[in-house]
Parts: structure tokens; C-alpha cells; sequence
């Protein structure tokens, strides 16, 4: 992946935040009883109102606009008719494309905003492990940095690690290289320049890590049919750090 352009990064910063404020929306407006579809119409609403476009319809073949994967399915689940029900641990995940340059994030909640143990347990250490990973991003760093700092903190909340899905390069692309593991060793992997963009996605599991694929052609399910979560941000590299693109 080549370091993006001053202007480059102005259209994916314009982006970010589109795509934090409908990721915001859906956190304050989900509840019982809606549906992914009605989700998908709120975020396809709340983009064009902003001015962005969504960058997921279309790709690889994908029918909708967002991701929406609910308990033991993990991801890349097509919004259906079936209402949320209180309890229900849900991941969104979505990206938007402004002049042509894509952010990408996630966020999973607890519809009804009372997670079980287990849940609360998953959450919030999906979460952290997020920021772990966020917190090594700077210009010099290694891939392998990123994934380590992940892997540890997921390790410490005994969640499954999902082997198959990993976060990856995204800009003119929703995916470039290099692709960013949740789990590995510091020091090892593609060094990160400052202008580079990149999308970090802890995707984990209560059980084990296994998974397959529905007949759907797209849905990703747990073996064991445990809880999954995921949370993402699309973050510039700098020459001390990092920004992330994709928060209001």
C-alpha cells in the first residue's frame, strides 16, 4: 500500500465521519423489535443525508449496503426480516466512500443495552483489544505490533480468536494490503509509513474460534454456535501515532 495524499486523506476524513455518525445513530435508535432491514434503511437514510455513498453494496457480489450479524453468526450477515430481541448481541459493521476514498468500521452492542456476563465479558474485551491494537500504530511500527497487542488482551479475557477474518489496508479500496491479524508476534510483518490507512477489527467468539458458511453464500457462524463480536476503526498512520478517521 503507497501513504495516501493530503487530499486523499481529507476525502477519507470527510468519510470517517459520515460513517461514525450513522454508526452513532444506530447505537442510540436500535432496539427491540427492529429489524436489520430497518437498520439498513436507516443507515442508506442517514449516508445520503451526510453525502457519502455506502461502500459495501455491490462488493464481491454483497446485495446490501451493511453487515449486520446477530449472536453466533459473525459476519458479513445480509439484513433480513427477523425483529432484535432484548439480549440479542449484534455487530454493525459499514463503510462509506466520499470522492472516491473508503473508511471502514464496526461496533457491536447489546440490544437493550444489558448484556448477560458472557456478553458484557465479550464486548468489552473486543473492545479494549481494539484499542490495544490502535495504541501501537505509528509510522515504523510492524504489523506484527498490532497483532500481538490484539491477541494479548483477548487472551486475557478468554475470548476465541477468529483465525479466517482479519483487518486489512483500506483507502482507494475497502481492501489492500496488508492484511492485520488479530493474532501474532511483535516485531514481525510489513513495516507502517506514515500515510498509510488502515482498518483494525479485533472478531471474536465466547467459545470456540472455528467457523463456516451458511448457505446464503455470505453469513460466517460460529461451530459452536457461541456469541460473536466485532469493533473496528479506519485509522491514518502518522509519524507518532495514529488518527482515527472513522470517530465523530
Amino acid at each position: 500500500m503507497r501513504p495516501k495524499t493530503d487530499s486523499e486523506i481529507a476525502a477519507m476524513r470527510t468519510s470517517g465521519r459520515i460513517l461514525a455518525t450513522v454508526l452513532e445513530k444506530i447505537r442510540r435508535d436500535v432496539r427491540a423489535g427492529m429489524t436489520p432491514k430497518n437498520v439498513s434503511a436507516l443507515a442508506a437514510s442517514e449516508t445520503a443525508r451526510l453525502g457519502g455513498r455506502p461502500a459495501f453494496k455491490g462488493f464481491e457480489g454483497y446485495p446490501d449496503i451493511i453487515c449486520i450479524s446477530n449472536n453466533n453468526e459473525v459476519q458479513h450477515s445480509i439484513p433480513n426480516d427477523v425483529p432484535f430481541k432484548n439480549g440479542d448481541i449484534v455487530n454493525f459493521d459499514y463503510g462509506v466512500v466520499v470522492d472516491g476514498m473508503v473508511t471502514d468500521a464496526g461496533i457491536s452492542l447489546c440490544i437493550g443495552g444489558t448484556p448477560d456476563a458472557d456478553g458484557a465479558r465479550l464486548l468489552k474485551g473486543t473492545e479494549e483489544a481494539l484499542y490495544a491494537g490502535i495504541d501501537m500504530v505509528r509510522e515504523g511500527a510492524r504489523v506484527g505490533d498490532i497483532s500481538a497487542a490484539v491477541e494479548k488482551v483477548l487472551r486475557s479475557y478468554n475470548l476465541g480468536i477468529v483465525r479466517e477474518l482479519v483487518g486489512h489496508g483500506v483507502g482507494h479500496e475497502l481492501h489492500e494490503a496488508p492484511e492485520i491479524p488479530n493474532y501474532g508476534r511483535a516485531g514481525s510483518g510489513p513495516m507502517l509509513k506514515a500515510g498509510m490507512t488502515i482498518a483494525i477489527e479485533p472478531i471474536t467468539t465466547l467459545g470456540d474460534y472455528r467457523i463456516f458458511g451458511a448457505h446464503d453464500g455470505w453469513t460466517l457462524l460460529t461451530m459452536d454456535g457461541s456469541r460473536s463480536a466485532q469493533f473496528e476503526h479506519t485509522v491514518l498512520v502518522t509519524r507518532d501515532g495514529c488518527e482515527i478517521l472513522t470517530q465523530i
